[in-house]
């Protein structure tokens, strides 16, 4: 892994890059193998069904999330470590509305698995969105695509035929749901946080944007590398169960758009700020670029609560990084 040195931050060290070996089975292997092999027919069969035949049919929302939560059961995902900032365990009725997402707000999520996607579906059934780092602006997708991007290959700019709009344009379209942003833009190993999109700047300044990590038990059934299909099927399939630990911040909002702001932030305040933002560290001049003071300091609190609640430190590798990293990882395995 030395040889692959350039792709640790270089304060801290982490490689958000790196796939995270399996524990060797030894003895176990034979009855892995037998999970795998009676698992893998089933979850297929509920996945399939449920993405090309019941999400069409008129099956209710709660026929959706439990056809979802089918999915999530077969290979054992079914203990959730949940906490919430502000809220002691067993008081969480009393805080639901302001606590938790909801409609006409947007959940800012880390991105590790293919699990995030589908776990974000059963319990706040949202519009997923994909972030770039080269622009403002979101692509609405699907949850089945969602799942799938979790193995493509990091996308730097925007596709031509990307259909692109901003966060407030999706909440006046979409006011019965939440939106969910994934801002590193690809996934990683949960070890690190990468540097944001600005795609958040364009939400309203009325919607409330809730951090949320997503970390899971064994940490192997994360996908850094694309298209790893086969090497997270075994690995979430063979195991007897999953442990998804969910930590949600207390809500954030973009006060980049206030007037208060703007009045307060003179230019000159602007270029010292810029120069002493923790955020100038954590992002590549091309994203820094054109970014001001207030709008840095709505991503380090949201970058800043993600890796608290994930227990990491934020990095200073991006989408470029990952896209080197990939290409090198791909020729060395395949000498």
């Amino acid at each position: 892994m030395e040889k692959y040195s350039q792709y640790r931050d270089r304060g801290s060290g982490i490689a958000p890059f790196f796939p995270i070996s399996t524990d060797p089975s030894g003895i176990y292997w034979l009855f892995h193998l037998f999970l795998f092999l009676i698992r893998l027919p089933i979850l297929l069969t509920v996945t399939l069904s449920y993405f090309f035949v019941l999400q069409w049919l008129p099956i209710g929302s709660l026929g959706k999330k439990a056809s979802l939560w089918l999915i999530l059961g077969v290979p054992g995902v079914w203990w959730i470590d949940l906490q919430i900032d502000g809220v002691k365990k067993g008081s969480l009725a009393k805080h639901h509305n302001a606590r938790l997402p909801q409609p006409g707000s947007i959940i800012a999520s880390s991105h590790t698995s293919p699990i995030d996607s589908l776990y974000l579906a059963v319990i706040f059934d949202p519009v997923f969105t994909v972030s770039y780092p080269t622009t403002r602006l979101v692509q609405r997708i699907s949850l089945f695509h969602s799942i799938l991007r979790a193995f493509q290959y990091p996308q730097y700019d925007p596709p031509p035929i990307a259909k692109l709009t901003d966060l407030a344009t999706l909440i006046h379209q979409h006011p019965h749901q939440a939106i969910v942003v994934f801002p590193e833009c690809t996934t990683t190993n949960g070890r690190g946080i990468l540097p944001f999109s600005t795609s958040l700047f364009t939400a309203p300044s009325t919607a409330k944007i809730f951090p949320i990590s997503l970390r899971y038990t064994a940490a192997d059934i994360t996908t850094p590398i694309p298209g790893t299909y086969i090497t997270f099927l075994w690995n979430l399939l063979s195991k007897p169960t999953h442990c998804i630990r969910v930590r949600i911040a207390e809500s954030i909002y973009n006060t980049s758009h206030s007037p208060a702001t703007r009045s307060t932030t003179s230019p000159g305040q602007l270029m010292s700020d810029d120069r002493t933002s923790s955020s100038d560290t954590l992002l590549g001049s091309e994203e820094a670029e054109g970014m001001s003071a207030a709008e840095k300091r709505v991503l380090d609190k949201v970058a800043e609560a993600l890796a608290r609640l994930g227990r990491v430190k934020r990095v200073g590798l991006g989408v470029r990084d990952k896209e080197e990293f990939v290409k090198a990882w791909s020729k060395q395995r395949r000498r």
